[in-house]
């Protein structure tokens, strides 16, 4: 199972330099809801709707989205092994949570920050 971070989606979605391989789209994908909040505000904050608004359902319904419920939310209190952003902190509990499930779960991320942390915690990275 592939934690899909937003970074890695936005390079799909908006034709960045760096873009996911397309054997990635072949893996079962999860991600927090987060994901489709952070999706919507940068493609509506560069005015994409109307252009891409089809391609991020379409995203969206690829990926198995897991809840903010209280187990994740409370996972994020708590400290990592790295100085994290807040919403990286939710991607972050959100894959943990999984883990601790007994999930075997990879990152998949364009961001080092959220890597380093994920690694440190037992996330393996997916090579991108």
């Amino acid at each position: 199972m592939i934690y899909l971070d937003t970074s890695v989606a936005l390079a799909h979605l908006l034709a960045e330099d760096r873009i996911p391989p397309p054997e990635l789209w072949r893996e079962t994908l999860v991600s927090s809801r987060l994901l489709e909040y952070e999706l919507w505000t940068r493609v509506h904050a560069r005015k994409l709707g109307a252009s891409h608004g089809d391609d991020v359902r379409e995203l969206i319904g690829r990926i198995a989205l897991l809840e903010l419920a209280p187990p994740v939310l409370m996972r994020a209190l708590e400290p990592f092994p790295t100085v994290v952003r807040t919403l990286d902190a939710l991607h972050l509990a959100s894959a943990d949570f999984l883990r601790r499930q007994g999930q075997a779960v990879r990152l998949a991320t364009y961001d080092d920050r959220l890597l380093r942390s994920a690694v440190a915690l037992g996330i393996d990275p997916y090579p991108l």
